[in-house]
């Protein structure tokens, strides 16, 4: 595997229709995601001292961070109306090698910034309801 420009890991927003095409979300300059999985213990006393878990079972989810400059984007504007909604939105994280991640994601944080001398910025959390797939 070769190393991989951090530029090319993209979040996108799916626009809806079917089948959905997915747009940029723009002005993003860093974009971070965790996997994480939590575990089943089942450990018993012929364990022999030694920790077991449970393969296959646990809750698995997927969290996104975001953060960039604003530019008034359409897909921006989408993001913030699933944050004010709360409603699940269809993204896609995508990778330099073209890979592909999708699922259901829900707004879980949108904040946005600005200094007196600089640009206006934003950073969202995303995590994930449901599945997250290879496409």
């Amino acid at each position: 595997m070769t190393a991989q420009t951090g530029a090319a890991f993209l979040l996108k927003l799916a626009d809806g229709a079917q089948p959905p095409a997915y747009a940029v979300v723009a002005g993003l300059r860093t974009t971070q995601m965790s996997i994480n999985g939590d575990s089943v213990v089942v450990t018993h006393k012929q364990s022999g001292g030694w920790r077991e878990l449970l393969s296959g079972a646990g809750v698995r989810s997927v969290s996104v961070s975001a953060s960039g400059i604003f530019l008034g984007s359409d897909a921006e504007a989408q993001v913030r109306a699933h944050a004010l909604s709360g409603t699940l939105g269809d993204y896609e994280l995508s990778f330099e090698d073209g890979e592909r991640l999708r699922g259901r994601f829900l707004v879980q944080r949108l904040d946005y910034a600005g200094d007196f001398n600089g640009e206006r910025t934003y950073t969202l959390q995303l995590e994930s309801s449901g599945a997250v797939v290879s496409a």
